[in-house]
């Protein structure tokens, strides 16, 4: 019975030690990717299991390496093997594929003892991830929310509208003004950005205190966030 385990009961004590090194390195750096990325992470579809499969990948990718190794049979056996796996799980944000390939990166680097690249580049990304996220880089100034509102038809609402949207708002711009209740009413949409964010209730209150105008609703919004 003990002739089954003999391969790996009569392997080398360098054999063991370096694969035993590499997997807890690339479990270890993808854990440091994966920290990173709920550090930096922006939006309300966050999925653990994403974290869990950056730091479960590295392991993986790492593992396959350390037995591909030089053998190029067994490289193309492992990846006909895994051509027949079908991923479908979907990643809208691109940011996210990146840090799981970042992960799997790390993996692959310590499966094939490169300890030093794999250590560089996961300081590296890491540092340049945060770097990022604390700057603010990339990121445009966009409206705050869409406020629409029903309101009668006269130059002198249209007036007292734009007066209250003046004193709340830092820019605002009308974005779809229809006819309503057979042209008695008119439906107004602006895209709006309030001077802080304390000013959007009140600037609620103050159009609906106006005579007519009913139906007042803000939708905020924010660009990085995926609903």
């Amino acid at each position: 019975m003990f002739d089954l385990f003999e391969p790996v009961i009569t392997g080398s004590a360098f054999e063991w030690r370096k694969a035993v090194v590499a997997l807890l390195l690339a479990f270890g750096l993808g854990q440091t990717i994966a920290g990173v990325y709920m550090v930096t992470f922006r939006g309300l579809s966050y999925a653990r299991t994403v974290v869990h499969g950056m730091a479960m990948g590295s392991v993986i990718t790492c593992m396959l390496m350390l037995a591909v190794g030089t053998n190029i049979a067994a490289g193309i056996g492992v990846a006909g093997g895994l051509s027949v796996v079908r991923f479908r799980t979907t990643m809208r944000d691109p940011r996210d594929i990146i840090f799981v390939f970042a992960a799997l990166g790390v993996g692959m680097a310590c499966g094939l003892q490169a300890y030093g690249t794999a250590i560089a580049g996961t300081l590296i990304f890491g540092g340049g991830a945060v770097l990022l996220h604390v700057t603010g880089y990339g990121a445009r100034r966009q409206p705050d929310g869409l406020l629409r509102f029903v309101a009668p038809s006269g130059p002198g609402l249209e007036d007292a509208i734009t007066r209250i949207l003046r004193a709340h708002c830092r820019t605002f711009s009308l974005v779809t003004l229809r006819e309503a209740a057979q042209g008695t009413v008119m439906e107004h949409a602006y895209q709006i950005s309030v001077l802080a964010a304390d000013r959007r209730t009140p600037l609620v209150t103050s159009l609906q205190a106006l005579p007519g105008v009913h139906d007042v609703s803000l939708m905020l919004q924010e660009p990085t966030l995926d609903l």
